[in-house]
């Protein structure tokens, strides 16, 4: 029986840990390392207005999320727990990746920060946007029963989140042009197609071949490693086991389709029995985990993801800190 991380991906606007914040040293003083390599105050990282340009938003709100992730790590660390597997989606991947060893912390916040300089968008661009898609739980995609955005021109299929915790649905995320989603919604089902607000990016989509074009030559001269723990891929079912499997991830990240279920099911087959989700990024309770998860952002999580961990015999004789 062994212990799992998973990190979550997405950039929500909402501050996030600053009960965490206030009350740890340990995390004050990693946000005035990331404040070194990014040039973003700790206030900044930590809970002020995002900045209104597309890829610059994106860019910090990255750093938000990685910075508060990584702070639950050391939090947990510092408390005895130490995972032996380990995976995230998207930015969660990329995270993941710096903890099992793969890359630096100061190299994945260099690169988060200079993903801001991305160009953005030009006037005449369509718009772009993202929708999460409720299907029923045991309907497939067969060529009798594809489902209701199959060849529909400017959507893509993004995600998998799996089955809903009650089992009746099964969340997949959408990603395309904004009025290609909206007329879908329109034509499916009501509720089975929900175009997210405020989702200006196609994330994991070929319409963010622009960015993964310019993100590219910076991702090749970055120094990554072989994992010393074992690293889930979320972009097909596996491991990560070289350097160049980690830069592969990278570079592919922001244009190919993420699966949390490959990720919860790797976990599973390398015998976790026990999951805890690093920050907010994951919503608690809404999915079917083969495991029991616990969700750490606030202080008392801390000693709630001992006590879960003691109380289900989890193997923590190899725990140390960072």
């Amino acid at each position: 029986m062994s212990l799992g991380y998973l990190f979550g991906g997405g950039v929500g606007s909402e501050p996030h840990g600053i009960e965490l914040y206030e009350s740890s040293p340990l995390m004050r003083e990693l946000y005035e390392q990331i404040s070194g390599w990014t040039g973003l105050t700790s206030e900044q990282i930590l809970r002020a207005e995002l900045p209104e340009e597309q890829e610059r938003r994106q860019s910090v709100g990255t750093i938000r999320e990685a910075a508060l992730a990584l702070s639950v790590h050391d939090l947990l660390a510092e408390a005895g727990l130490r995972p032996s597997v380990i995976g995230g989606l998207s930015l969660g991947a990329m995270t993941a990746s710096s903890l099992a060893g793969a890359l630096g912390r100061e190299a994945l916040f260099t690169m988060l920060a200079h993903a801001g300089d991305a160009p953005g968008p030009g006037p005449d661009d369509p718009r772009q946007g993202v929708a999460l898609a409720f299907q029923p739980a045991n309907s497939g995609e067969s060529a009798d029963s594809p489902p209701p955005w199959h060849g529909r021109e400017g959507v893509h299929r993004a995600g998998d989140f799996g089955p809903t915790a009650d089992g009746s649905q099964r969340i997949l995320m959408l990603a395309g042009h904004e009025a290609a989603l909206q007329r879908l919604a329109a034509d499916a089902a009501p509720g089975t197609i929900v175009p997210l607000p405020g989702r200006t990016i196609a994330v994991h989509s070929p319409l963010r071949r622009q960015f993964r074009e310019f993100m590219a030559p910076y991702i090749a001269t970055m120094p990554f490693t072989a994992p010393d723990k074992n690293l889930l891929s979320c972009l097909e079912r596996g491991s990560l086991k070289t350097a160049d499997d980690v830069r592969d991830m990278f570079e592919r990240n922001s244009t190919d389709p993420i699966s949390l279920v490959d990720v919860y099911e790797g976990m599973r087959d390398h015998g976790v029995s026990l999951a805890l989700v690093m920050g907010p990024s994951i919503p608690e309770g809404i999915l079917d985990f083969p495991f029991p998860v616990v969700h750490v952002e606030r202080p008392e999580h801390i000693q709630l993801a001992l006590t879960t961990a003691y109380d289900l015999g989890i193997d923590l004789s190899d725990a140390q800190g960072r």
